[in-house]
């Protein structure tokens, strides 16, 4: 049923099936209509709507990229479609326009919020959650672990996401095992769905400091890139992986030495942990008021 593509850092290169997280789309967005249709309350009913149109425009993101392999100049703009239903439903419902942002103090977007911040947000986190990949776990354990830090900060619309992440705890159990890839159906949805559920759960903060490895690795790629033209690249050696330069957090971790792909997935997997840590805990010690 799913197109196999080579593991190319497994010796013999393996054929495994692609393309996965559709799985994950199609259930997330049964599950969310579910959710409207139960009319809970009235914050999760409107929001559960909103949260399936979103990861519904990520799974079609990601198989139209699937399907033309899509420039990046044309990817990085394309969630700002998915922040229309967002950006619709933070005027409808009145949500919170400011930030709290430490050391610095609350500052209050006014109506730049929904026609900048937001799609800011969705565009800055889809793509930086996509551009993350290329190794077994990758795509699948890191939002895996920022959803599960999200969810625990959201109080009551934690409902939301609860049948979303056991279907996608399960993907990445088989993701981590080498036995499926999500593709980029997987990674824009799951990515679209991190910015989405932080937005309506007014979690803007805790996210974007999760994903600052994200972040890193993004600004790494396009910074090599936009100076020197040239792409990251990992060379296989039959059992470890090994570069020469420095042009992602992936190929910073292998750089001039050889290293395990799980050992490179436990490395960049602690590091969005502990910024995830690092997110709950802020939130935790931010003022109720705020």
């Amino acid at each position: 049923m799913f197109p196999k593509v080579p593991d190319c850092h497994k010796p013999n290169r393996p054929l495994v099936s692609n393309g996965l997280g559709v799985i994950y789309v199609l259930f997330a967005t049964v599950y969310l209509f579910l959710m409207y249709s139960f009319e809970i309350e009235p914050q999760i009913h409107v929001s559960a709507l909103t949260l399936a149109a979103c990861v519904l425009f990520g799974g079609f993101m990601g198989l139209l990229d699937d399907w033309m392999d899509l420039k990046w100049r044309y990817k990085a703009f394309m969630p700002l479609i998915a922040a229309i239903p967002l950006a619709s439903l933070a005027l409808s419902a009145g949500l919170r326009t400011s930030m709290s942002i430490p050391f610095i103090g609350i500052i209050d977007f006014g109506v730049y919020y929904f026609f900048v911040i937001i799609p800011l947000i969705m565009m800055v986190v889809t793509n930086t959650v996509n551009q993350l990949g290329g190794l077994n776990g990758l795509e699948t354990i890191c939002p895996l672990i920022v959803l599960i830090g999200l969810i625990f900060l959201s109080g009551p619309m934690a409902i939301l996401m609860m049948g979303p992440l056991i279907v996608w705890l399960i993907l990445t159990v088989f993701n981590i095992r080498g036995k499926i890839f999500v593709g980029n159906s997987g990674s824009f949805a799951i990515g679209i769905t991190l910015a989405s559920f932080a937005i309506v759960t007014d979690l803007k903060l805790s996210l974007l400091v999760s994903i600052l490895p994200y972040v890193f690795n993004s600004a790494l790629i396009l910074l090599t890139v936009f100076l020197k033209g040239k792409k990251a690249c990992l060379s296989f050696d039959g059992k470890d992986l090994y570069c020469d330069h420095r042009r992602s957090l992936v190929t910073l971790v292998a750089y001039r030495r050889h290293v395990s792909e799980r050992k490179i997935v436990l490395i960049v997997t602690l590091l969005i942990a502990f910024s995830t840590f690092i997110a709950v805990l802020l939130q935790l010690l931010q003022s109720p008021v705020i």
